[in-house]
């Protein structure tokens, strides 16, 4: 039978938060992959943000299996994504979303357009953890859902640094 991610508990929810970034660091790497295959300079950067994003993901899994180490130990915990009735945080490429040309009404460069894929993920994750923080009890749970809002917190923050325009020379010419 499958369960919402809010009737889980503190152990089940901290092992369904490792598997959901280690998925998304695979997805990213996918991706990334994917890019390098067309070999232009344009495609080559955008492999390299979702590289750096499979990177950031992977970093966050460490993070959450060192706490579960510590909170667990090697206590097995075998709920899976699919015994969940939410999906949480699946990054997705859509033709649209970074293959479409930059032309007429389109002025978002392709990488940005990559980094936006990434950022609408981490934006709905951020959004859930954040609902589920209002909606626990305060207690052990609570402080979980807290800490991972607060990663995809940082996530969303890593993206938006990359968003934003990089200096140009006119400055310089003032």
């Amino acid at each position: 039978m499958k369960r919402s991610f809010s009737s889980l508990d503190s152990q089940e929810a901290l092992h369904v938060a490792i598997f959901i970034e280690e998925r998304n660091a695979e997805l990213y790497h996918r991706f990334a992959e994917l890019f390098v295959e067309f070999r232009d300079a344009e495609s080559l950067e955008i492999a390299s943000v979702f590289w750096e994003m499979a990177v950031e993901e992977k970093n966050h899994s460490s993070i959450l299996q060192g706490k579960y180490m510590e909170e667990y130990g090697g206590s097995r915990c075998v709920l899976t994504e699919e015994d969940l009735v939410e999906w949480i945080e699946v990054p997705k490429l859509d033709d649209g979303d970074v293959f479409a040309a930059t032309g007429e009404g389109r002025t978002t460069n392709v990488r940005d357009r990559a980094l936006q894929v990434a950022l609408k993920a981490e934006l709905s994750a951020q959004h859930y953890y954040s609902g589920l923080v209002e909606n626990t009890e305060e207690g052990p749970l609570r402080r979980l859902y807290r800490e991972l809002a607060e990663m995809e917190d940082g996530h969303v923050a890593y993206i938006q640094r990359k968003l934003v325009p990089h200096p140009t020379n006119d400055k310089k010419a003032n």
